[in-house]
């Protein structure tokens, strides 16, 4: 995607920011049980897409990266799926 088109998509993603060639989204939580559930979710999410995003876990809170390696950048997979992981919550 050109930075074009993913700033277009970014503004349809609330929370969602282009960090170091990925987009990524902070999520937190109120407790441990809460954060793992999420990351549970995410990873089935994950594995119905075949798409599957780098995460960062703490106590109460899941940062959540995606990017296609195959195309060496963001492609619409990226924000299908950032879309599916916030329907997550709600």
């Amino acid at each position: 995607m050109t930075a074009g088109e993913i700033a277009r998509h970014l503004a349809d993603a609330p929370g969602w920011a282009l960090v170091d060639g990925a987009i990524q989204k902070r999520y937190d939580f109120a407790d441990y049980h809460r954060t793992m559930a999420f990351v549970n979710a995410v990873a089935w999410v994950a594995h119905a897409e075949d798409h599957h995003p780098d995460l960062l876990v703490g106590y109460n809170r899941c940062t959540v990266r995606f990017n296609t390696h195959a195309v060496g950048g963001i492609s619409i997979n990226d924000f299908i799926c950032a879309a599916k992981v916030d329907a997550l919550l709600g």
